[in-house]
């Protein structure tokens, strides 16, 4: 329907994402699909419904003007927005001296300033429908992993969760930082037992977005059942 809420995700066409945006379009939502993948972001778009119902924005969320482009994207196809889920990000090998410092400086744009991009070029557009920001987190960002940089950007994430909240808090704008453990995604190279599935997380971020308007589920900190830590 014309009317249907709209569910902006970064980071749609694999792993939380892409399971968070189908979990959304059976929920009835309309949905702006923003990644990299021009092809895989296609392709999901097609599987729910089409350009009447999903449509795919490439996005690489460390340039501004792509952030501006898909919130734009989303109001100009579907004239509203009412979720932004910014969920794009990925790691690096633990230890200070692995990995190189080009995919260091990468991975800190994309997880820290990209997050933030998707959210400020959102709120304008948020503030209209008393929407709802998300932000993926993680575990490592409420305890520190030896090694690890990424550790610090989703630490870095969970404050941006908590000082956006309080910035937006009298426009009726919620914000979540969504928290997990070990989930068996291409995050990963080895997938294995004893982990989530992503959409065992995109249920998580359903959960919070389904709350009557005047509950704001902060943080959800979710781990396989025998995740050690």
């Amino acid at each position: 329907m014309a009317d249907d809420p709209v569910f902006l995700v970064t980071g749609a066409s694999s792993g939380i994402g892409a399971a968070t945006a189908r979990h959304a379009a059976q929920a009835g939502y309309r949905l702006v699909l923003g990644a990299r993948s021009a092809d895989k972001l296609e392709a999901l778009a097609q599987e729910l419904g089409g350009p009447d119902r999903a449509i795919a924005v490439p996005t690489d969320v460390t340039r501004w003007e792509d952030n501006e482009a898909i919130v734009a994207a989303a109001t100009s196809a579907f004239g509203r927005l009412d979720v932004a889920f910014a969920n794009a990000g990925f790691g690096a090998t633990r230890g200070w001296l692995n990995e190189t410092p080009e995919h260091w400086r990468n991975m800190v744009l994309t997880n820290v300033l990209g997050a933030a991009y998707t959210i400020r070029a959102a709120i304008p557009a948020l503030t209209e429908t008393k929407g709802h920001i998300l932000v993926t987190g993680s575990v490592a960002g409420r305890r520190a992993l030896p090694g690890s940089l990424y550790s610090a950007t989703k630490w870095a994430v969970t404050a941006m969760g908590e000082s956006v909240r309080a910035d937006v808090n009298d426009t009726g704008i919620r914000t979540t930082v969504i928290e997990p453990g070990v989930v068996d995604t291409p995050f990963f190279d080895n997938p294995g037992e004893g982990r989530l599935e992503p959409d065992d997380v995109a249920r998580a971020v359903m959960y919070a977005i389904s709350q009557p308007p005047h509950v704001d589920v902060n943080e959800i900190l979710i781990r396989p059942t025998a995740q050690p830590g």
